[in-house]
């Protein structure tokens, strides 16, 4: 996978000579501090929205992208998917639009310039009912299959969204009712926008009815069950190469190493919350504990008992 082309747009100049986007970007993050100044992710009064904010550089640290856009306001961060590394900075966003394992990492931040992020999460119904709703054309762009998650650019407009739903915070009155009709506006701006055909494209919006979605929630909710990739063909009324190639578009792995991460990722989790490495191997599917502990070394570089220690030790916060 490789960073998706950008559009060139030449930024409105204020009377200063900032950019629009610029500007927007200082409110952003001025909305941000009058939130929290703690270390990590902060829930916002808005369910669906959170602030990162991390004044340190941060370890590579695997887990699963769920669905959601991660904004980038001040700061730089570098996102490994399968074999390949992305970086993106200021004004980019990162979206996923499937449960995916991957690995991102902080670069650079320190107390007086820490790291600031907007996420904001959404689920593949929540996109199907708009584009339904909103009758937006959802053909394909590309007759192949992009990439599950992908860095795009935000523009002046998407960023006074979300400047209107940061503001919103101070109103608790309003967020109830408010807070969802400006992210449906926001959904509605990143299907139209430059880089809608990647929100579009087959197994984002309808899942359930696609061939490919079929296989990747069927081993999301059964990773612990051993499986041969023919029987997951068949279920997915597709050939075991044409399975393949799609699912390696959309995840740049295939299905079995998809299902080793989701055991690895899931088993680290069952660790930090008390459970020692035999039982947590078992609870996802490991028959042996050497292949375990093997390929969990490969995994996050350290074996199971020392990586959870040094997890526990440098508190690392979550994404």
């Amino acid at each position: 996978m490789t960073k998706q082309k950008q559009t060139s747009k030449s930024a409105t100049l204020s009377d200063n000579g900032i950019s629009l986007d610029q500007k927007q970007l200082h409110e952003l993050i001025s909305l941000t501090e009058q939130i929290t100044h703690d270390e990590g992710t902060t829930k916002t009064g808005i369910d669906f929205l959170s602030v990162c904010r991390h004044s340190y550089q941060a370890p590579l640290v695997p887990s699963v992208l769920n669905p959601s856009l991660c904004l980038i306001l001040q700061g730089m961060k570098s996102f490994h998917l399968g074999e390949d590394l992305l970086y993106y900075h200021v004004g980019d966003y990162l979206a996923s639009i499937i449960d995916i394992p991957a690995s991102g990492q902080i670069i650079g931040a320190t107390k007086d310039s820490p790291y600031i992020g907007l996420r904001l999460d959404f689920t593949a119904k929540e996109i199907a009912s708009l584009v339904i709703e909103a009758d937006i054309n959802v053909k394909q762009r590309n007759a192949e299959l992009g990439p599950a998650a992908f860095i795009g650019k935000s523009d002046a407009e998407f960023l006074e969204l979300l400047i209107r739903l940061l503001k919103l915070i101070d109103r608790p009155e309003e967020v109830r009712f408010l807070s969802g009709l400006i992210k449906r506006e926001l959904i509605f701006h990143l299907l139209t926008g430059d880089y809608g055909h990647l929100f579009l494209q087959q197994g984002l919006f309808n899942q359930q009815a696609d061939g490919i979605g079929k296989a990747i929630g069927w081993i999301k909710d059964n990773y612990a069950r051993s499986f041969a990739v023919e029987d997951l063909a068949k279920l997915s009324n597709m050939s075991v190469s044409g399975l393949h190639h799609k699912f390696k578009a959309i995840t740049t792995m295939g299905p079995l190493q998809y299902q080793k991460q989701l055991r690895l990722l899931e088993a680290r989790r069952l660790m930090l919350s008390g459970e020692d490495a035999s039982t947590a191997a078992l609870e996802v599917g490991y028959e042996s504990p050497s292949q375990f502990s093997r390929e969990y070394r490969r995994l996050f570089g350290l074996p199971p008992a020392k990586d959870i220690k040094t997890v526990r030790q440098n508190s690392i916060p979550g994404r």
